[in-house]
C-alpha cells in the first residue's frame, strides 16, 4: 500500500454546502474571510446531500482522508481553520477529537479515502484484473 503524502503544494480544501438552509453561505463567506491567511482553500458548491446535518462541509487533501462534516455554523469558522490546518499536518488526515478544537469534537459524519495524488494517479495499485467467468471453467 502507498505512504500518505505528508507534503504537498496543494493547501487543504474545504467546500462548503451553499444549499444548506442552516447558513451555509455564511459560513462559506465567514471562511473565506480567514482562507487566504491560513492557507486554506475553500470553495462552494451546490449540495454535499447531507441535509439532515446541515450545514455540511467536506475537507479534503491529496493522499489523506477526506472528511464530511456536519452541524456547522458561521460562528466555527475560526475552528474550522485551525482544524483545517492540524489535518494539513497530519500524516493521514485523522486528526483526534481531542486534537480538534471542542466547538469540532462532534462534527465528523463520515470519512474517504483519499484517491488521487497530486499528478492525479491512484495511490492504490490497481487491482488485478478478474478472468471472465467463461476462462475461470476452462
Amino acid at each position: 500500500m502507498a505512504e500518505p503524502i505528508t507534503s504537498c503544494d496543494t493547501p487543504p480544501v474545504i467546500h462548503v454546502c451553499l444549499t444548506c438552509r442552516n447558513g451555509g453561505e455564511a459560513l462559506h463567506e465567514a471562511l473565506l474571510q480567514q482562507a487566504t491567511t491560513a492557507g486554506v482553500r475553500v470553495e462552494g458548491v451546490k449540495c454535499l446531500a447531507a441535509c439532515q446535518r446541515g450545514c455540511t462541509a467536506t475537507l479534503s487533501m491529496p493522499g489523506k482522508w477526506s472528511w464530511l462534516l456536519g452541524g456547522l455554523r458561521p460562528e466555527l469558522a475560526e475552528d474550522l481553520m485551525v482544524y483545517a490546518k492540524a489535518y494539513e499536518h497530519s500524516r493521514s488526515g485523522t486528526v483526534m477529537p481531542s486534537k480538534r478544537p471542542e466547538s469540532l469534537r462532534d462534527i465528523i459524519l463520515g470519512r474517504f479515502p483519499g484517491q488521487l495524488s497530486p499528478s492525479g494517479e491512484s495511490l492504490q495499485p490497481a487491482a488485478p484484473a478478474q478472468p471472465a467467468a467463461s476462462e475461470r471453467l476452462s
